[in-house]
């Protein structure tokens, strides 16, 4: 998880590969854990660990999906996530079970 940064440092970008709204994630929304996962570089997301989406960009060379983040409505964070067999991809194929609305 990379961050705190100031919102909008990534999240406002109006790159081609930025989106507000990734499958069930709509930017602006609460968004609570229910089954953890650890993203890309190791960092646990445990049950119960709440934020607010800003939206993501997929980056297609690796299959990376970043999801922006805010935990405290001032900052926001990086969650990278890599969409491969081998690394979240069965988290990003299914995540609307490990991620609802808070």
């Amino acid at each position: 998880m990379h961050g705190p940064m100031p919102i909008g440092h990534l999240s406002g970008s109006d790159a081609p590969n930025q989106r507000r709204a990734h499958q069930h994630l709509v930017a602006g929304h609460r968004y609570r854990v229910v089954v953890g996962f650890d993203d890309y570089d190791g960092d646990p997301h445990r049950q119960g660990e709440t934020w607010t989406f800003l939206g993501c960009a997929f980056q297609p060379y690796d299959d990376g999906l970043s999801l922006f983040v805010s935990l405290d409505g001032e900052r926001e964070w990086c969650l990278p996530m890599q969409w491969r067999d081998e690394a979240q991809g069965p988290v990003l194929d299914s995540l609307a079970q490990h991620i609802v609305p808070a």
